[in-house]
């Protein structure tokens, strides 16, 4: 009786009586094969695909048990096994190149990388198509990565991700922490929130002393910070006021007028103050350009030695109020 040949890893199989003085030269072949396929390991070119072998009785780039794809390709490739064979790989796709690998066999269907996935899987073929093995989720559901044998995160929360954020339940923080002594930084949501906010951190950082603002919808950005009067040099004859500004005005020589900002905005304000004590003798006169001062449509005489006040705009009714009466 003839030698025979295993399906899938195409061993030598002896036959009663054959192989006289040679026999030991064939076991030690098939042993190399099963290291082979235990713990084998080879890379494979697959430039432009390639067909893996299972030669009869002899060690093949097809029975190693890892196999690496390595190759700069230029389109779309398949690796194909034989019909037939029953096998598990590990196979790594190292392929240079954006487009496809397909590890299949040679009439049925595989499993593809696409363009851009450069990993491992774990596959197996059944002799008539090739099947990728799922390296599945950790422990608990298919919705939370679990951090203990309770699944519980952060005291009584749980770290839950729900295929695009990731939560972190019941005000647990998102601790950063230190390099030396294990200490942290940590960010922590209030008790109770009336609805979702997300805030959007800037794209660039802002210059020294500004600070992050919010434009009440949850976008930040750096800023300057804003709310004091900006103090410019002493007055001493006419002028036109600017929003956010503040005046030292000195009418020893004679009245001043200072003309109120034209267009303002709900919250602009202007400050003044009598520099030298001359407002009771040479008043400061506050032309109200087209805007209410009070409620009333008139200019404001300022005469108190030592006044000093400050405008604010509320709307077109009222225009102008005093902050000090």
């Amino acid at each position: 009786m003839a030698n025979t040949t295993s399906t899938t890893l195409k061993l030598t199989v002896q036959a009663t009586g054959e192989n006289s003085g040679t026999w030991g030269q064939f076991t030690n072949t098939n042993l190399l094969i099963l290291e082979q396929a235990i713990g084998g390991y080879d890379a494979i070119g697959v430039t432009s695909g390639a067909t893996l072998t299972f030669s009869n009785g002899v060690l093949s780039n097809g029975k190693n048990q890892v196999l690496k794809l390595i190759g700069t390709i230029t389109g779309n490739v398949n690796v194909t096994i034989p019909d037939g064979i029953e096998k598990t790989y590990i196979v790594d796709n190292a392929t240079i190149g954006a487009h496809t690998v397909t590890f299949k066999t040679s009439s049925g269907s595989g499993v593809t990388w696409s363009a851009t996935d450069k990993t491992t899987k774990i596959v197996y073929t059944d002799g008539t198509d090739v099947i990728d093995v799922p390296l599945g989720l950790p422990g608990g559901s298919d919705t939370q990565v679990q951090f203990n044998n309770s699944g519980v995160f952060g005291g009584s929360a749980n770290l839950i991700w729900d295929g695009s954020n990731l939560t972190i339940g019941a005000q647990g923080d998102l601790r950063l922490a230190d390099s030396a002594g294990g200490e942290y930084v940590a960010l922590q949501a209030p008790s109770t929130v009336s609805s979702n906010i997300t805030f959007t951190l800037p794209g660039a950082d802002g210059t020294a002393d500004q600070v992050l603002k919010t434009n009440g919808s949850g976008t930040l950005s750096f800023g300057d910070v804003t709310g004091g009067e900006s103090w410019q040099a002493v007055k001493t004859g006419n002028f036109t006021a600017v929003a956010g500004e503040g005046y030292f005005i000195n009418t020893t020589s004679g009245a001043i007028t200072m003309t109120l900002p034209a267009s303002p905005s709900l919250g602009d304000f202007v400050t003044f103050i009598d520099y030298a004590g001359t407002f009771d003798t040479n008043n400061l006169t506050i032309g109200r350009n087209s805007k209410n001062i009070q409620g009333s449509a008139a200019d404001l005489t300022v005469s108190v030695e030592r006044a000093a006040n400050t405008l604010v705009y509320v709307d077109s009714t009222q225009g102008w109020l005093l902050k000090v009466k």
